[in-house]
């Protein structure tokens, strides 16, 4: 079976280690732990590794080129390790999905996500497997661009790492025996706002 590309999307710099739009950085980590590999090496404007996942051959990768441009880094991998679009999974935040909550798609628009909006741009399809990471604020935010890259407080840590812990479960689960089995397990309604007086609370 073909190697798998793996690609988790945030942004480099310590700075934004800890940011919620660094949740797919994280996740690339955590995987990284599982299959004994170490995502060091610099190759198409990303640090990639090597390593067996749920008994397949994958490839990590974290783009270096800041979020927005995530797609020049997945082109350059393509290319390089001459991988479909399919054969990749894409873990990524979404603001759109309450906290805690996974959602996975086998293709599908970016959503207004600038990274998956750059990667389909790149690659010229959204034929590709996202598995997202809910972020939504619990709270009214007047700049979402500011709230997605602040650190995360202690107690969204904790849920955090408790969502990656899930988000990694998912790849293996994707890579073990399909996207369809992993979506059927992973994904949850979203329940709509509560509404009083005809008004959203």
């Amino acid at each position: 079976m073909a190697m798998r590309l793996i690609v988790g999307l945030g942004n480099p710099g310590a700075e934004y280690a800890w940011t919620p739009h660094n949740l797919g950085f994280l996740v690339l980590d955590r995987l990284a732990e599982r299959a004994g590999a170490r995502i060091e090496r610099p190759e198409a404007k990303s640090y990639i590794g090597f390593g067996r996942l749920a008994g397949q051959e994958t490839l990590l990768a974290k783009p270096q080129t800041y979020m927005n441009a995530s797609g020049l880094a997945l082109r350059e991998l393509a290319a390089r390790y001459e991988f479909e679009a399919p054969q990749t999974i894409v873990v990524v935040d979404e603001a759109a999905l309450p906290w805690g909550m996974l959602r996975i798609r086998e293709r599908g628009s970016a959503g207004g996500h600038n990274g998956l909006k750059s990667i389909i741009g790149a690659l010229g399809t959204d034929e590709f497997v996202r598995v997202r990471l809910g972020i939504q604020p619990e709270y009214p935010v007047s700049d979402l661009a500011e709230y997605v890259l602040r650190p995360m407080r202690k107690a969204d840590l904790e849920q955090a790492a408790e969502m990656v812990e899930s988000a990694a479960d998912a790849v293996e689960l994707i890579l073990a025996e399909g996207v369809g089995r992993a979506m059927s397990r992973y994904n949850r309604k979203v329940e709509p706002p509560e509404e009083l007086n005809g008004e959203k609370i």
